[in-house]
């Protein structure tokens, strides 16, 4: 990032402009900046080397709807496995299931 986009402020400063109703994004900055730009930086920042390469026109927006808790058995191996993959698993439970249920809804329409 180039040194003329670098801020620095105090806590006090911060606090005096939080008070202040100030907010804390440069939103001028923010509806200036270019597509080109954007994808510029993100090139030289090297927490997106892995996703540079990932091909973003097919990403989907998934709005969080809310939760129901119920009470599910399943197979030992199946929460071994989803436990495996560490915190979130439950969340990943929900993503297959998800997946399952468009795939079923999509052949039920085609087919």
């Amino acid at each position: 990032m180039s040194e003329k986009n670098i801020v620095r402020y105090s806590a006090d400063e911060i606090r005096r402009m939080v008070a202040a109703g100030e907010g804390r994004t440069n939103l001028e900055r923010l509806d200036t900046i270019t597509d080109e730009e954007i994808e510029a930086q993100m090139r030289d920042d090297p927490d997106w080397a892995d996703f540079s390469e990932i091909d973003w026109s097919k990403v989907v927006a998934v709005f969080p709807v809310s939760k129901h808790a119920i009470s599910i058995r399943l197979d030992k191996d199946v929460i071994d496995f989803f436990k495996a993959t560490g915190k979130g698993y439950q969340t990943r439970i929900n993503a297959v299931l998800r997946h399952y249920m468009q795939e079923a809804a999509k052949a039920r329409k085609t087919g």
